[in-house]
């Protein structure tokens, strides 16, 4: 599926002058929306990117990935929009779009979520213009907006992303309601920035910060040199989703986030990784249990094969998956691609017996570094990966050891935490 957007002339209606600051509006506890054990059908077939090709210059590349259901036959409602470095930068704002048509949103605290009408979103996108759209999904869409807020610098313009969700699907709002009760109560320089939401009448909609960079995934698996990261730069990135996760580990109750993926890593302007998308995320076990059941839903070459077999979902279910991920950091491919040859498809059985050999390591690593990186880390972060991909959840080291792991590793990039 291509994805590519027109620019459509018009104006949007201008949204009311101010809003009220709201406090997280879920403060009861998060319903579980899948309290039964499933069978495996409800793992997406991999996880496909798509290259936009006829993007102007100044269109935002998008990629989607959702998550199907096999047994319902319809997608899931997992919407993760993408975006590409071809983006016009953060300030620069589109010169057919006038100052007086944005939502002035008046000033709020960053710490409070803020209850946007649906009127201030709606002009916020310019009507939800084509040529605002960062992804479509199958229960929604994002859209790139604008709105204006007062600083003690005066008047500015801030770039936002806003995810409308279908108001006839079921599933959306599920969805919603969980992005925004989780994402309400999180604050982490490595977890995407919940700016707030819309509850009103059928629409449902949910607004975050704006990531420069777009996603992971992007830089990883593209052909292009300009979209090259370098091998400091994977490290900083590595660090940075260690910090996302053992966060959401750590808390008093702890969340699964579930579906970890490099397609559901951001990247900010400075390359810094925010985990995105809570759509799938579920509470994790309460005191005296080990695991917590339910719908097995996330993505092939990614789930824990305890979680595929059973539906048992243990925090260190996460640790598999990141595990995944460092691999494709490593040598630059997808966890699974069905263009490769049959024994390449599935990256784990290809690779995972150069991950304890030093000298078959260099022949998986990604060509484009161009032997540009550190043999020593390489094989560190390699060995770390083969124990997170530990067979048994139990026999995987916890998030917070990966973080520390990865900190030692890093430690010549003077990588601080934010």
């Amino acid at each position: 599926m291509g994805i590519c957007w027109s620019r459509i002339a018009g104006k949007s209606n201008p949204g009311p002058a101010s809003i009220p600051s709201a406090p997280p509006p879920v403060t009861h506890p998060i319903p579980d929306s899948d309290p039964l054990p499933s069978s495996i059908g409800h793992l997406i077939d991999g996880d496909t990117s798509f290259l936009g090709s006829n993007v102007s210059g100044t269109s935002w590349f998008s990629m989607l990935t959702t998550n199907f259901s096999a047994r319902l036959s319809q997608a899931s409602g997992k919407i993760a929009a993408i975006w590409g470095n071809n983006a016009t930068e953060e300030n620069e704002f589109p010169a057919a779009m006038e100052d007086e048509n944005l939502p002035d949103v008046g000033t709020s605290p960053d710490s409070q979520l803020r209850s946007f009408t649906f009127a201030q979103l709606k002009s916020a996108t310019f009507n939800f213009r084509n040529d605002m759209v960062l992804g479509r999904g199958g229960f929604g869409s994002v859209y790139k907006g604008w709105i204006k807020e007062t600083t003690s610098q005066g008047v500015k313009k801030r770039p936002i992303a806003v995810k409308r969700l279908d108001a006839n699907s079921k599933q959306g709002f599920r969805q919603w309601r969980t992005e925004v009760g989780f994402l309400g109560r999180l604050s982490h320089p490595n977890i995407v920035k919940l700016v707030g939401y819309c509850k009103e009448n059928e629409n449902f909609l949910i607004v975050y910060e704006f990531m420069q960079k777009g996603s992971l995934n992007y830089y990883l698996f593209a052909n292009s040199s300009n979209r090259l990261l370098s091998w400091e730069t994977r490290v900083n990135i590595m660090i940075g989703m260690a910090r996302g996760l053992a966060y959401l580990h750590m808390m008093e109750k702890p969340i699964i986030y579930r579906d970890f993926k490099s397609s559901n890593v951001l990247l900010d302007q400075s390359y810094t990784a925010k985990i995105s998308d809570f759509g799938l995320a579920k509470w994790g076990p309460t005191a005296g249990n080990s695991s917590v059941t339910g719908h097995v839903m996330g993505t092939v070459g990614y789930a824990a094969p305890e979680y595929v077999a059973t539906g048992n979902l243990y925090v260190k279910s996460d640790v598999y998956s990141f595990g995944v991920v460092l691999i494709e950091m490593l040598t630059g491919l997808r966890a699974i691609d069905k263009k490769r040859p049959p024994w390449e498809q599935n990256l784990l059985e290809w690779v995972k017996p150069a991950l304890v050999n030093k000298r078959r390591l260099r022949s998986i690593m990604d060509s484009r570094l161009e032997g540009k990186y550190s043999a020593k880390e390489a094989e560190q972060i390699a060995q770390l990966a083969v124990r997170c991909l530990n067979p048994g959840p139990t026999s995987r080291p916890s998030m917070k050891e990966v973080e520390e792991t990865l900190q030692h590793v890093g430690e010549r990039y003077a990588i601080d935490e934010a």
